[in-house]
């Protein structure tokens, strides 16, 4: 089965973890800067860094066709961690703050991930891009001041990453997909409840 089936399959999870209310403020502007989406984004940095530990275990143990797309995203994500670092410096924000409870649940996530069969890896992978880009996709094109997030997050080079790694997943199917999707919008959904309950 197609990993894209899978939207469609669980439309209502899919549904919460695109289309949450957070989004919904950064896109009419109506979300608190330094409550909600200060500790949203202190918290996605740690999530990115938690994410590039994962992508480069899975890449020493994924098939020759999918080694390109994920050494790919390796180099995208250690320029995403400098460009979190450069926003925190113009913030004023403390990317060592501790891992809230929805942050730590995702890192846990990652780990169990990587003790399974690597079809699985890379369904979860492609869920996790593929959700964000629907997300923010979904926020065009921001209030004024978040703006240059939500365009930062919905570059074209981006949209062709998260299709590179659908033909990945398609390529090594995993044995429970839907599972493993809906673990992974589950947890998607969370961290945008997070970012929500921090206002």
């Amino acid at each position: 089965m197609p990993v894209a089936e899978l939207l469609s399959r669980r439309p209502d999870a899919w549904r919460a973890a695109t289309r949450h209310p957070f989004l919904d403020a950064v896109r009419d502007g109506t979300i608190p800067v330094a409550a909600a989406f200060d500790t949203w984004l202190v918290q996605d940095a740690r999530f990115v860094a938690d994410l590039l530990r994962f992508q480069a275990r899975l890449l020493a143990r994924a098939p020759r066709l999918a080694q390109a797309v994920l050494a790919g995203g390796l180099v995208a994500l250690v320029d995403e961690l400098a460009w979190f670092e450069e926003q925190a410096a113009v913030r004023g924000l403390d990317l060592a703050a501790p891992a809230l409870p929805a942050t730590a649940a995702y890192a846990e996530l990652l780990e169990r991930l990587d003790a399974g069969d690597v079809g699985t890896a890379l369904t979860a992978l492609w869920t996790i891009e593929r959700t964000y880009l629907d997300a923010w996709s979904g926020a065009l094109p921001g209030a004024p001041e978040y703006r240059p997030f939500v365009e930062h997050w919905t570059q074209p080079g981006f949209a062709d990453y998260v299709a590179g790694l659908e033909a990945a997943a398609d390529g090594v199917p995993a044995p429970d997909a839907d599972a493993v999707f809906t673990e992974v919008v589950a947890a998607e959904t969370a961290f945008w409840n997070m970012a929500v309950e921090a206002a």
